[in-house]
């Protein structure tokens, strides 16, 4: 599919989010001591954090809950005016949850869900992050002080969902929140299998595969963005010291030609680290890649094989009959 360049895109970027964890405490550690994320806020069941070059005021929040898997998402409209037309969209559709004025660091949030049932929540008001004496930068046109420890993760990059239908997602994606199909995977139908959707310029921000369980609302992964590849190469190193199960990678997709790393954190959820900053979208009228049955089954890019609880593994975690 080609892309209209007279849509407006009236979303910015992906984040912050949720993340739920059984073991609250151990999820924190993994964030702080191998991402290098900091803590910058707690209650009795949640944990906020921050990745260093985010310039909202918090990027993940970690929330106890019994079981692991995705809390809401939030997205940020590109403008006050965005903000309305984005709103008017998910109401047209009947999926808004209700208005909420009391999340952490952001104005009035429009919470509303995808048609999987993931939550999420619509916002433009929000506050930036301040740094105290322990992490100013030493450069002015970044968040906060530069790590230089564990994955040194940057940022968020991106969200993958397991769906129970992608088609019904992906007219979602363009029709309600005007996001555009960079990739696809198409069944032998012609049925979309995956989709990978950017908001901005990024090469994606939100992506939906199939979930083989037919549930719904599951999570496969989060993402963090690292500045380079090596960054990700030390990373492995740094999981192995920890004691981290290390899913798959380093390797690199054919899909998008993400470098990654997948490791499970201690909550269970699929954690990737990621480097692919270096491919933008930059023309207006992109023709939406479509990826085959046979040319997925072929694999990465280059790397050994993928491992099968990529396919399967995703939270909550669902019993196997």
């Amino acid at each position: 599919m080609t892309h209209d360049p007279e849509r407006r895109r009236d979303l910015a970027h992906v984040g912050p989010l949720e993340l739920y964890t059984p073991v609250l405490e151990e999820s924190r550690d993994f964030f702080v001591n191998q991402l290098a994320l900091r803590e910058v806020g707690r209650d009795a069941d949640s944990i906020y954090l921050h990745t260093w070059d985010d310039y909202l005021s918090w990027t993940i929040r970690l929330i106890r809950r019994e079981r692991a898997g995705v809390g809401t998402t939030f997205v940020r409209a590109a403008s006050a005016a965005a903000f309305e037309r984005v709103r008017a969209e998910i109401e047209l559709a009947g999926l808004v949850d209700g208005i909420d004025a009391g999340v952490r660091g952001l104005g009035e949030v429009v919470r509303f869900h995808d048609p999987d049932g993931h939550p999420m929540g619509l916002y433009w008001e929000a506050g930036w992050y301040v740094p105290d004496e322990t992490d100013t930068p030493a450069l002015k046109n970044q968040a906060a002080a530069f790590p230089g420890r564990g994955a040194n993760v940057r940022r968020l990059d991106h969200v993958n969902y397991l769906t129970k239908d992608v088609p019904g997602t992906s007219r979602f994606l363009a029709d309600v929140l005007g996001a555009r199909c960079t990739e696809r995977i198409v069944t032998d139908e012609g049925e979309d299998a995956a989709i990978w959707f950017n908001l901005g310029n990024k090469s994606y921000d939100l992506v939906y595969t199939q979930d083989w369980t037919g549930a719904n609302g599951r999570l496969h992964h989060l993402a963090f963005a690292t500045d380079t590849r090596e960054d990700i190469l030390r990373a492995a190193d740094v999981m192995l010291e920890a004691g981290i199960h290390i899913e798959t990678g380093p390797h690199k997709h054919a899909i998008q030609q993400t470098f990654f790393l997948y490791v499970w954190e201690p909550g269970g959820n699929r954690i990737e680290l990621c480097n692919a900053g270096a491919r933008l979208i930059l023309a207006p009228d992109w023709k939406t890649i479509s990826w085959t049955a046979a040319e997925r089954a072929k694999g990465q890019a280059w790397g050994l094989k993928t491992i099968d609880t990529f396919h399967t593994h995703g939270t909550p975690v669902l019993p196997v009959e």
